[in-house]
């Protein structure tokens, strides 16, 4: 075989028609520059995303959550200008609105309504930021931290060390508890129960001393100590302090309790037991008739 006749051979191969779109027939060529233009912008975009979030935006003064959108935005907008540009080169022309809709409503007829659905709650994400990365938050009795938000889910690192993928529009459309939503702080309540014997005075100073002693302890707002209950065996005590980040909550509130342990012992205050009075009276004797 000739190498004209070879290369006649490949062009013939490559002008193969595998489908019509629009009334533009689709050949094997134009798949091919349409896959290679594709892939050309997505690495753009994926490239532009690391530069910014990693050099670029580092420059100026704004959080971690909005860096993270900012370069996110902006792949996303790369990506859909390649998709753009790659259909032109195909010869579909996607610029009308009309088409884009179509395309949209056909996916939604083959059962892409959540595909759908959490592509549009990932954009609401990006752009309202009700979450960001790094935000310690509880959805669907899930707690942890936001890694990563993509265009349809978001991963969470939970305090397990779990990563869990939440589709967007759970986000969107159910109750999402963001504990550091433009502002970490956190107030951590401590109960402890005292006996009924102890001097009150000497329990308020010693809680006192359990707040003021303590390096995370907030100077404002201040600290707190309640009698909030008379329980069935003790008074109930409430330690309320405020710390600078939500996330040492659960590393504070053990430290917490085993300062207050430590005090109560050096004031010889008592935390009790539940306790309870049993009463039993002695049975008597009823007179009984005797027959005749």
């Amino acid at each position: 075989m000739e190498l004209h006749e070879l290369l006649e051979g490949i062009q013939e191969f490559l002008n193969l028609q595998l489908f019509n779109l629009q009334d533009t027939p689709v050949t094997i060529m134009s798949m091919v520059i349409f896959i290679i233009f594709l892939s050309v912008f997505l690495f753009l975009g994926s490239f532009t995303r690391r530069f910014l979030q990693g050099k670029f935006l580092e420059k100026f003064d704004i959080d971690a959550g909005l860096k993270y959108t900012l370069s996110r935005v902006a792949q996303y907008i790369i990506v859909v200008l390649g998709i753009l540009i790659s259909f032109q080169f195909v010869g579909i022309d996607l610029t009308s609105l009309a088409v884009i809709f179509g395309l949209l409503s056909v996916g939604i007829g083959f059962g892409l309504q959540n595909i759908t659905s959490n592509f549009i709650s990932g954009l609401i994400i990006m752009f309202e930021r009700p979450i960001s990365v790094g935000d310690r938050v509880e959805v669907s009795d899930i707690e942890g931290d936001i890694t990563e938000i993509s265009i349809r889910s978001t991963k969470i690192r939970t305090l397990n060390n779990i990563s869990i993928i939440v589709p967007n529009s759970q986000f969107v459309e159910s109750n999402v508890i963001n504990f550091s939503h433009g502002d970490p702080t956190f107030r951590l309540d401590i109960n402890v129960g005292v006996s009924y014997a102890s001097n009150l005075d000497k329990v308020l100073k010693a809680l006192n001393e359990v707040a003021e002693e303590h390096p995370k302890v907030m100077k404002s707002p201040a600290h707190q100590v309640h009698l909030t209950n008379f329980g069935d065996s003790s008074w109930d005590m409430q330690l309320r302090v405020w710390i600078p980040n939500v996330k040492e909550r659960y590393v504070l509130r053990n430290e917490f309790n085993q300062a207050i342990v430590r005090k109560f012992a050096d004031y010889e205050i008592e935390i009790p037991f539940p306790q309870r009075d049993l009463h039993v009276r002695s049975s008597v004797e009823l007179p009984v008739g005797k027959k005749a």
